[in-house]
């Protein structure tokens, strides 16, 4: 079983640790950036879009543990109430945990939850390369929307 629950401001650290790096791989993989570059523009967005960390308004930044209440990973969502609507901005399971049925379960309690909160629908980006994170959401029950593309201007 596994449970949602607000992350602490001792444990964003240790999330930002994890999610800058992987983040700027993504950015860097995708979008043809350095390494350097990669995680300059993952540290840019991160403060932009996390000023006060895990009390930033607007922002709901979780810690997914399990039934040994067990820290097993993150979700980080943006409600839009107004569109009753929330956007998953991040998802992650720790490497240690992943193949257990985790990734499932704690979309399912953020489903449900939000379900509670008036929210009617959940969207997310996930990256094209990232197969193992297309088939947890598929087989959640969500379906591609669109594709995101992009173009590199104005450089050698």
């Amino acid at each position: 079983m596994i449970a949602l629950r607000p992350m602490k401001a001792t444990e964003f650290a240790a999330y930002l640790a994890y999610f800058i790096r992987d983040y700027a791989a993504e950015i860097a993989a995708n979008y043809g950036l350095s390494e350097t570059e990669g995680f300059a523009r993952a540290s840019r967005e991160i403060a932009d879009h996390l000023p006060d960390g895990p009390q930033t308004p607007g922002e709901v930044l979780l810690c997914i543990v399990n039934e040994a209440d067990d820290h097993v990973g993150y979700l980080w969502y943006r409600p839009a109430p107004g569109e009753r609507s929330a956007f998953i901005s991040d998802f992650h399971i720790l490497a240690a945990h992943q193949g257990r049925g985790y990734g499932r379960q704690a979309l399912n309690a953020l489903e449900t939850h939000l379900a509670e909160s008036g929210i009617a629908e959940i969207r997310l980006r996930v990256a094209a390369d990232n197969e193992r994170a297309q088939h947890v959401y598929k087989t959640s029950g969500f379906q591609t929307t669109g594709i995101n593309m992009s173009k590199r201007i104005g450089e050698p």
